[in-house]
């Protein structure tokens, strides 16, 4: 099964609209991933129509039309790997024993928020990944996101790709 997975698109305010890279994904991705900061429906309407699956929530910059249509939180079960999403974590430090603490059930946690790829194993096993923004790199050299495989309820082949810069 193949992942794909974004945060923090920010359409229309940080980019006009989502990086042909990006877009270039969708077909091969058996399930999209968004931690949240849509900004606009259009990209939740544009993934949910080319998605085979999206399993999406909503962040701090989502509206009342956004928060009406996704959940704070996303629990799901791919193909026997466990998958929590959420927008924020709160700080760099301690993450690791607050989301292992928050999600103890879960596998693999999807997040955002701070546009800042992340990839680290918590001491419980918990997998925390940040896939970055695709489309608002901050303080970051490139704007990124990733995808993933989850074989026999493992997750592998974790890969985040970096985006060429905007003409």
């Amino acid at each position: 099964m193949r992942l794909l997975l974004m945060s923090d698109t920010h359409l229309p305010t940080r980019a006009k609209a989502l990086p042909g890279p990006l877009l270039a994904e969708l077909p091969g991705a058996d399930v999209v991933v968004h931690a949240g900061d849509w900004v606009d429906e259009a990209t939740l309407d544009l993934l949910g129509s080319r998605s085979r699956r999206l399993i999406a929530v909503y962040g701090n910059n989502d509206g009342p039309a956004l928060r009406a249509r996704l959940p704070e939180v996303a629990h799901a079960d791919l193909a026997g790997l466990s998958l929590a999403v959420v927008h924020e974590t709160g700080p760099a430090q301690g993450r690791e024993a607050r989301c292992a603490a928050r999600f103890p059930d879960a596998d693999v946690l999807v997040f955002g928020h701070s546009h800042i790829p992340w990839d680290t194993t918590t001491a419980t096993g918990l997998r925390l990944l940040n896939p970055g923004s695709p489309t608002d790199r901050r303080r970051q050299p490139h704007c990124t996101y990733m995808t993933a495989t989850v074989t026999r309820g493992e997750l592998t082949d974790v890969h985040l790709h970096r985006l060429p810069p905007r003409a």
